[in-house]
């Protein structure tokens, strides 16, 4: 765990993988968001509070892949998985996934 780490850091700009923990202090929600939308990566994003609206609303402004409240790490093959920005392109996973695989076609059949 890294404490009192500032957005311009080399730890806080890099996709890091592994146990790591940034903490980067923030005075508003709005400046929370601006600093974790910042980064030129957006594979995954946590959120930690008592305040369910508040954690919606963090989640639909965040530009990651998955945004997890309240908890970190869940994967469930149904569900898709993948980042947003330089943190990869495309779906793994879920039905989203299949996409790349399909080809969608529409045929129509006069019967009468």
């Amino acid at each position: 765990m890294f404490a009192d780490v500032h957005s311009d850091m080399t730890i806080a700009r890099k996709e890091t993988f592994g146990p790591i923990l940034s903490i980067i202090p923030f005075d508003t929600f709005a400046d929370a968001i601006q600093i974790a939308n910042s980064n030129q990566y957006g594979l995954a994003a946590g959120v930690h509070t008592c305040d369910i609206k508040k954690a919606h609303k963090a989640a639909a402004l965040l530009k990651a892949g998955t945004v997890w409240v309240n908890t970190y790490g869940h994967f469930d093959p149904s569900a898709p998985f993948g980042g947003y920005k330089m943190s990869g392109y495309g779906r793994e996973q879920g039905w989203e996934a299949l996409q790349f695989y399909l080809q969608t076609k529409t045929v129509w059949v006069d019967l009468s």
